[in-house]
C-alpha cells in the first residue's frame, strides 16, 4: 500500500488537504448541534378513556379489556399494560425496541386506527378514548411563574400572556402549561329551598342551555345591503346569570324567580383541583418549553433567555419567573466539561509522548494521531448528523488512546530508520507502507469491538449507538493521517544523526536485555506460565462475582426529587398539607437553590430518561434545584434521614436522577395470574413477596402497585319502592353528584373558552354530604315534588374497594416495587431471589423480574446480534491478515485474561460494573487485538529478514515494546479525566486497570502463545 508514498510525492496536494481539514475541523466543531444526551425515541403511547360512574372492574373489563384485545393484533406492539380505575382507563403500549424514531410516526397511525376500531363497541357513556403518542415529549426548558400578592386568575392572565410570546421566539416548538387551574361558573344552591319552591335541576339546566344557545336569526335584504340579525340574550359576565328568571311555586302561586335567588353565583376555578404546583411556597404555574427537532439547543436556549428578560422587565413587582430545569444550560456545561477531559487527555498524552519518545515525536505524534483525527471527526460527525453529547464526546476520548497507536508505529518506525543511517523519504515511504495493511486491519477489528452495541436494538442501542460510529470515524481518519501526515511531519523534523552516530542496534540497552531474558524465561516455562495465567484468570472469573453491578449510573444534574405518596384515597387538599412540612425544610437547607412542587401528577417531561407519574390525588413530587454536586449528595442525606422521622404517614422516595435508560422503580416483581385473576388471591401474593422484601435490611420504600384499598359509600336502591316514587337509579345518583362535586347544567362563553356552568349545593351542605347523603331529597324528572333519598334506599353502606387494577399483557398483575438500600439493584435482587421463588404461587400464576434487572438483560440480549457479525468480520481479518489460522487464535486466546485487570481494578475501588464498564471491556478487546496484530506481523518481517523463528519472536515483541507502551500509556493516563465523570467512571476504571495487565499480556503471552502453537524450542538452537 503506498498511500504514505503518494501524500509525499504529492505534497501540494497534502498540504492543501491538511488546510482545508484545519479549517473545516474548526468550523464543523461550531455549527455541530449540542445536547446533553443523545436523543433516543420513547415508544410508548398512552390510550385515556373515560367511564364516569363507573367501578374499577367495570372500567376494567367493559374499556380497557376491549381495547387491550384489539392492540394485540399489532405486530408492532412489545408489551401492552394498563390500569383501571373508577371512571378512567389508562393504557399504555411499549412498541418494538427494534423500530426507532424514523419508523414512530406510522406505528402511531396504525395504532390509532385499531384504537378507533373499536371505538364503537365501547359502552354507552364511555368516552372517546385519547391517544397521547407525545408521552416521550421532551420540554427541555422548564419555568416556574409564581404568584406573590397576586390571585391566581391575575397569574395566569400574565402566564398566558408569556406564553404567547415565547411560543414564536426562533426553534420553539412548542410550549405548554402545567398547573393552569379549569375554570368554572358555581351556582351553589341550598337543597331545600329548591325543593320548597317546587324547582328541579331540570328546569335549570333547559333554561340555561335555552338561553345561552347560539342561535340563528338569520338574514334580511335591506336595499342594496343583507344584514345579518343578531338576537341579544347571551351571557356576557356571569352576574347575567345571575339574572336568568326561572319559573317557580311560592306560597302556592307561580313566580318568576332569579337564579340569584335561589343559588350564589360564582366565577371559580375547579373544585377539588386535579393538580396544582407551587415554587419556593408560592402559588406557581409551570412554563414548558420544547425545542425544534434538530436544534441547536444551546442557541434556542440564548433566544428564550433573551425574550424572558424582556419579558420580565414588563411585569409587575409579585410576579416571579424562575427556572426549574434550563437544558441549554445543562448542555453548555456538559460539552465545556467533556471538553476540558479532552484537552486535558490531549494534554497528557503529549506530555507522555514527549517525555518517553522526544519533544518532536510526540508534537509528531499528537498532530498526525491525535488532533487531525478529532479534526476529521468533527467534519464526518457534520455530514452524517451526529451532535456533540456525552456518548459521541466520551467515544472521543476513549478512541483517543487508540488514535496514536497508528502514529506511534509509524514515526517510531520512521525515528529508527532515521537513526540507521537510512534517506529520510525512503525511512518515512517504508516505515509507513509496510505496516499498513496490518494497522488497517488491526484498526477495524477495533472498530468492530464497538459493532454489537451499534447493532443492539434496544433502547441503549439507540442511546449510546453513535459511539460505535465516532470510535470508527475517528480510528479509521488516524490511520489514514498516519500514512499521509505523520510522514511528513517525520521528514520534516526528524533530526538526521550526526556523522558516525547512526545505530544498528537500537534495542540492545540494559532494559531491553532484561526484558529479553523474562522472555526466554516464559517460553522455556510456558506450559507452567500458561498454567499460573490461567489460574489468575479463574479467581479473577470467581472474584467478579464480588464486584458490584449497575446498570447504568446517577446523573450529575445539580437536582434531586422526592415522590410523596399519601396513602391511596387521600384528598388532594390533604397531600399538599402533608408535602408543605417537606418543602419548608427544604428551603431552610443550605443545598437547596430552589424548590418546585407538583401536586396530583408528575411534572412535564424535562429530562428524557425521567417519565411524568400518572394522576393521583395523593401523589406529589418536588423537585429541589442545588448549588453544587456536593450539595446534592448533602442534602440527599440530610432529607432522607429527615422525612423518616417527621413524615411517617406517607411513602416517601429521596432519589437523584439517572441517566441512560432510567427505571422509575429499580426493583420491581411482578405476580400475574390468568386473565380475571381473584384480585384477593393477587393481593395476598403480593403482599407476601412485600414482606420479603420489608424483612431485609437491604430493601426500602416498599410498596405493592395496586396501592390500599379505599372505602367506597354504596346507597342499597330498592327498585320496587323507587319505581312507585317515579325515581331512576340516575335521578339518585344525580342529585348526590349535586351534592359534592355537582353536576354540568350549561356553558358560559368568554373569549375562546367554554367554561362550565356547574349547580351543587352550597358549603353548608356540601360540607356534611358523606354523612347525610339519605337525608337528600330527590325530585323526579316528570314531578315538581320532592322525594327522600331514604325512601327509595335501604339504606347506606360502606364497603372496601380496589382502586386500581393492574394488567400486564391482558393478565391482572400485581407488582411489588421497592429502592435499594445503600447497595446496588442486582444485590439486592440476588439476596430475595430464592425467598421469592418458595413463593407458592397457585396454577396459572407467575412471578417475573421488571425493572433494572429486565432493562439490563433486555439491553445485554440486544447485544447478541451484533456480536455475531462482528465476530465474525474480526476472525476473518486476523486470518486474511496473516493466511494462517494460528495468529488468529493467539488473539482471541488473551481477550479473556483482561478480566484479571478488570475484576482487579472495579474491586480495588468498588466501582459497580454495568453497561458502560461493558462498553469499556469491549474496547479493551479491540486494543489488545490491534497490539497483538501489529506484533504478530512483526514476527513474520523478522523471519522474512531470515531471522530464525525464535528470534524473530523475541526481537517482534522487543522491537514492539516501547510503541506498545507507549500506546497503553497514552490510553491508560488519556482516560484520567474521565474519573471525574459519573458517567464515565466505570469505564474509566476499566480500561485503566484492563489495559495495563492487557498490555503485560501481550508483549509477554502473545510470544509465549506463538512459541506454544508453533512449536518453537524451549531455548535459542545454539545454546
Amino acid at each position: 500500500m503506498k498511500l504514505a508514498k503518494l501524500a509525499i510525492e504529492q505534497r501540494a496536494t497534502t498540504y492543501f488537504g491538511i488546510i482545508l481539514i484545519l479549517v473545516g475541523g474548526t468550523f464543523c466543531y461550531f455549527q455541530l448541534g449540542q445536547l446533553e444526551d443523545p436523543e433516543f425515541s420513547v415508544k410508548t403511547a398512552v390510550i385515556t378513556t373515560t367511564y364516569p360512574g363507573a367501578s374499577a372492574e367495570q372500567v376494567e373489563l367493559e374499556i380497557t379489556d376491549r381495547i387491550e384485545t384489539k392492540l394485540q393484533e399489532m405486530v408492532e406492539l412489545k408489551n401492552v399494560y394498563s390500569n383501571s380505575r373508577p371512571g378512567l382507563s389508562i393504557i399504555k403500549v411499549d412498541i418494538k425496541s427494534n423500530y426507532w424514531s424514523d419508523r414512530l410516526p406510522q406505528v402511531w397511525d396504525v395504532l390509532r386506527k385499531k384504537v378507533a376500531d373499536v371505538e364503537p363497541t365501547l359502552p354507552p357513556g364511555a368516552g372517546k378514548p385519547k391517544v397521547g403518542d407525545d408521552f416521550g415529549y421532551v420540554f427541555g426548558f422548564l419555568l416556574a411563574v409564581s404568584s406573590d400578592g397576586y390571585n391566581y386568575a391575575e397569574l395566569e392572565r400574565y402566564v398566558e400572556d408569556m406564553r404567547k410570546e415565547l411560543s414564536v421566539v426562533k426553534g420553539v416548538a412548542r410550549v405548554d402549561l402545567w398547573g393552569v387551574q379549569d375554570k368554572k361558573i358555581y351556582l351553589d344552591v341550598s337543597s331545600p329551598q329548591l325543593s320548597e319552591l317546587n324547582i328541579t335541576l331540570d328546569q335549570i339546566t333547559r333554561t340555561l342551555q335555552s338561553q345561552n344557545l347560539v342561535v340563528d336569526a338569520g338574514r334580511v335584504d335591506y336595499f342594496t345591503e343583507r344584514l345579518r340579525i343578531a338576537p341579544t340574550g347571551e351571557f356576557r359576565s356571569p352576574e347575567d346569570i345571575g339574572e336568568l328568571a326561572v319559573a317557580g311555586v311560592v306560597q302556592d302561586r307561580d313566580e318568576i324567580l332569579r337564579i340569584r335567588d335561589i343559588a350564589q353565583v360564582r366565577f371559580g376555578y375547579i373544585d377539588p383541583p386535579n393538580s396544582f404546583m407551587r415554587h419556593n411556597g408560592r402559588p406557581a404555574i409551570a412554563l414548558a418549553l420544547a425545542p425544534g427537532a434538530g436544534e441547536n439547543v444551546v442557541h434556542v436556549g440564548e433566544a428564550i433567555d433573551k425574550r424572558i428578560n424582556e419579558l420580565v422587565a414588563e411585569l409587575p413587582v409579585g410576579i416571579n419567573v424562575e427556572r426549574i430545569s434550563w437544558q441549554s444550560d445543562q448542555v453548555s456545561e456538559s460539552i465545556v466539561a467533556f471538553m476540558v477531559s479532552l484537552l486535558e487527555a490531549v494534554a497528557i498524552v503529549l506530555a507522555l509522548l514527549a517525555l518517553t519518545m522526544g519533544v518532536r515525536a510526540g508534537i509528531i505524534i499528537g498532530i498526525s494521531g491525535l488532533v487531525f483525527p478529532i479534526l476529521g471527526t468533527f467534519i464526518v460527525m457534520a455530514i452524517v448528523g451526529i451532535d456533540l453529547h456525552r456518548i459521541s464526546l466520551g467515544a472521543m476520548i476513549i478512541a483517543m488512546g487508540m488514535m496514536v497507536d497508528n502514529a506511534i508505529v509509524v514515526t517510531d518506525g520512521i525515528m529508527i530508520r532515521i537513526a540507521q543511517g537510512m534517506d529520510r523519504k525512503q525511512a518515512a515511504i517504508e516505515a509507513a507502507s509496510r505496516p499498513a495493511v496490518p494497522l488497517l486491519g488491526a484498526t477495524i477489528v477495533a472498530c468492530m469491538a464497538f459493532y454489537p452495541i451499534f447493532a443492539s436494538s434496544y433502547d441503549t442501542g439507540e442511546y449510546a449507538g453513535s459511539l460505535f460510529t465516532v470510535v470508527a470515524i475517528s480510528l479509521v481518519l488516524s490511520w489514514v493521517f498516519c500514512q499521509t501526515v505523520a510522514p511528513l511531519m517525520c521528514i520534516a523534523m526528524i533530526p538526521a544523526p550526526q556523522a558516525g552516530q547512526e545505530s544498528s542496534a537500537p534495542f540492545q540497552s540494559h532494559f531491553y536485555n532484561l526484558f529479553r531474558g523474562l522472555l526466554r524465561l516464559t517460553i522455556r516455562y510456558r506450559i507452567m506460565f500458561m498454567g499460573g495465567m490461567v489460574g489468575l484468570l479463574a479467581v479473577a472469573v470467581l472474584g467478579f462475582r464480588y464486584v458490584p453491578q449497575l446498570y447504568f449510573p446517577d446523573s450529575s444534574r445539580l437536582q434531586i426529587m422526592i415522590d410523596y405518596w399519601a396513602p391511596e384515597g387521600t384528598r388532594i387538599e390533604e397531600t399538599s398539607a402533608g408535602l408543605k412540612r417537606i418543602e419548608e425544610f427544604l428551603e431552610q437547607h443550605e443545598a437547596t437553590a430552589s424548590v418546585s412542587s407538583f401536586i396530583g401528577k408528575g411534572p412535564p417531561r424535562f429530562y428524557l430518561p425521567v417519565s411524568a407519574e400518572d394522576p393521583y390525588t395523593s401523589y406529589a413530587q418536588i423537585i429541589v434545584n442545588t448549588n453544587s454536586l456536593d450539595g446534592v449528595n448533602q442534602l440527599l442525606v440530610d432529607s432522607d434521614i429527615w422525612i423518616q422521622e417527621n413524615v411517617p404517614e406517607a411513602m416517601v422516595r429521596v432519589r437523584k436522577y439517572a441517566v441512560g435508560a432510567f427505571d422509575d422503580w429499580k426493583i420491581e416483581a411482578r405476580i400475574s395470574g390468568p386473565a380475571n385473576a381473584d384480585p384477593e388471591t393477587l393481593r395476598r401474593l403480593g403482599e407476601e413477596a412485600a414482606d420479603i422484601l420489608r424483612d431485609t435490611p437491604l430493601a426500602k420504600e416498599v410498596r405493592v402497585n395496586w396501592r390500599e384499598k379505599v372505602i367506597a359509600l354504596t346507597p342499597e336502591y330498592n327498585q320496587e319502592r323507587a319505581r312507585w316514587a317515579g325515581v331512576s337509579r340516575e335521578d339518585l345518583a344525580r342529585v348526590m353528584r349535586r351534592s359534592s362535586d355537582g353536576i354540568v347544567v350549561g356553558q358560559y362563553r368568554q373569549d375562546d373558552d367554554l367554561i362550565p356552568i356547574v349547580v351543587r349545593n352550597n358549603a353548608a351542605e356540601r360540607s356534611q354530604a358523606a354523612t347525610s347523603l339519605d337525608a337528600l331529597q330527590i325530585t323526579p324528572r316528570l314531578s315538581t315534588h320532592p322525594v327522600p333519598v331514604l325512601q327509595v334506599i335501604d339504606g347506606i353502606e360502606t364497603r372496601w374497594e380496589n382502586p386500581i387494577i393492574w394488567r400486564w399483557d391482558r393478565r391482572r398483575a400485581i407488582t411489588v416495587q421497592c429502592s435499594p438500600n445503600n447497595v446496588t439493584a442486582p444485590t439486592l435482587r440476588n439476596a430475595v431471589l430464592e425467598k421469592f421463588n418458595d413463593i407458592k404461587l397457585p396454577p396459572g400464576y407467575r412471578l417475573d423480574w421488571d425493572g433494572e434487572y429486565w432493562s439490563a438483560k433486555q439491553s445485554q440480549d440486544a447485544l447478541t446480534p451484533g456480536i455475531v457479525p462482528a465476530i465474525v468480520v474480526m476472525l476473518f481479518i486476523l486470518v486474511a491478515l496473516f493466511n494462517s489460522f494460528r495468529p488468529m487464535i493467539i488473539c482471541m486466546l488473551v481477550i479473556p485474561f483482561v478480566i484479571i485487570g478488570i475484576t482487579g481494578g472495579l474491586l480495588l475501588t468498588q466501582t459497580p460494573f454495568g453497561f458502560i464498564a461493558l462498553l469499556g471491556a469491549m474496547s479493551l478487546s479491540g486494543m489488545m487485538i490491534k497490539n497483538a496484530v501489529v506484533l504478530l506481523d512483526e514476527v513474520n518481517a523478522n523471519i522474512a529478514k531470515g531471522l530464525q523463528p525464535y528470534d524473530a519472536n523475541i526481537e517482534a515483541a522487543v522491537s514492539r515494546l516501547s510503541p506498545v507502551v507507549n500506546a497503553a500509556g497514552t490510553t491508560v493516563l488519556g482516560v484520567l479525566p474521565m474519573l471525574q465523570d459519573v458517567f464515565w467512571v466505570a469505564l474509566a476504571v476499566t480500561i485503566f486497570f484492563g489495559l495495563i495487565v492487557g498490555t503485560l499480556l501481550t508483549m509477554v503471552m502473545v510470544p509465549t502463545l506463538y512459541a506454544l502453537l508453533y512449536r518453537l524450542p524451549r531455548t535459542r538452537p545454539e545454546e
